[in-house]
């Protein structure tokens, strides 16, 4: 029963740190480019976890390397930059709500790629999440909102997919701060070169530049290398369909953050609310 109220409290609590990442990307880009948002924050989230790098290798075996390097470029790397490039012609709070895809791309990668089986009920969890994230999505949507970017943000939730995957499956011996600073070892000097050959040194000397690069190293720190070094732990002490399901809440906190931001909080938004948690106490039920 412990580890149960542990593991939900796990839960609400990543969905809290990352559902406040999109409002970060946001500010991020008031004063950066999209490219400059994504790479900062694979740079500072590299140097973070940095010191933890050269006792994870130790534990290192040959055959890791590559489920590593993808976990880097697919759990990480190219999310980050699909999710700000989404974020130059979306709401962040939509951007939040179908990044909810990610547990039925989760199941649908176990089951196509790895083999999984899943049970009845977890398969109806997984549909009735995604139903209650489309019900809020398109009750919310305008005309002129439907674009490539969706596409991007639907591509970052199978880069998630994939990775929550290997992590569940090559990772056993290896703890959760391990695995995020030796899948960032892959992406982070990359990123840093990239940032340092824009013009981001020129920007960063603004008052409008410090506040955004203020709002990414939050973003890095807390909601990259902090986050994630707890979620790889969750994945790891229980599936990787219960640990994904966190997409479900994020869309909860991107639209507290709308409230405080004074949008209006309608009735549509409650019901997909109510339909969301059905859907998460399907999928986490053992």
């Amino acid at each position: 029963m412990k580890d149960i109220f542990y593991n939900y409290f796990i839960l609400f609590f990543l969905a809290f740190i990352w559902g406040s990442s999109f409002i970060l990307m946001k500010k991020g880009l008031v004063a950066f480019t999209d490219q400059q948002v994504a790479a900062l924050r694979l740079f500072i989230a590299f140097l973070t976890l940095l010191p933890f790098l050269f006792k994870a290798i130790k534990d290192l075996r040959k055959t890791q390397i590559i489920p590593l390097l993808i976990i880097g470029l697919f759990g990480n790397g190219l999310p980050a930059f699909l999710f700000t490039k989404a974020q130059t012609t979306l709401d962040s709070s939509f951007v939040g709500i179908l990044n909810s895809l990610t547990p039925i791309f989760t199941l649908l990668v176990g089951i196509g790629i790895f083999g999984k089986k899943i049970s009845i009920q977890k398969f109806m969890g997984v549909l009735i999440g995604l139903f209650g994230v489309l019900f809020l999505y398109f009750s919310s949507m305008k005309i002129n909102e439907i674009n490539y970017a969706i596409f991007l943000v639907i591509l970052a939730t199978i880069c998630y997919s994939i990775s929550i995957n290997v992590i569940k499956i090559y990772t056993t011996n290896l703890d959760a701060i391990s695995i995020a600073s030796i899948a960032f070892a892959f992406i982070g000097p990359f990123a840093g070169i990239y940032l340092f050959s824009t013009d981001f040194l020129e920007i960063i000397v603004s008052d409008i530049g410090m506040q955004s690069f203020f709002y990414v190293c939050i973003l890095a720190t807390v909601c990259t290398s902090f986050a994630l070094v707890i979620f790889n732990g969750l994945i790891k002490k229980t599936s990787a369909i219960f640990a994904s399901s966190v997409t479900y809440l994020i869309p909860l906190v991107a639209l507290f953050w709308g409230l405080l931001d004074k949008e209006t909080i309608k009735l549509f938004h409650l019901i997909g609310i109510l339909i969301i948690l059905q859907g998460v106490y399907l999928v986490t039920k053992e």
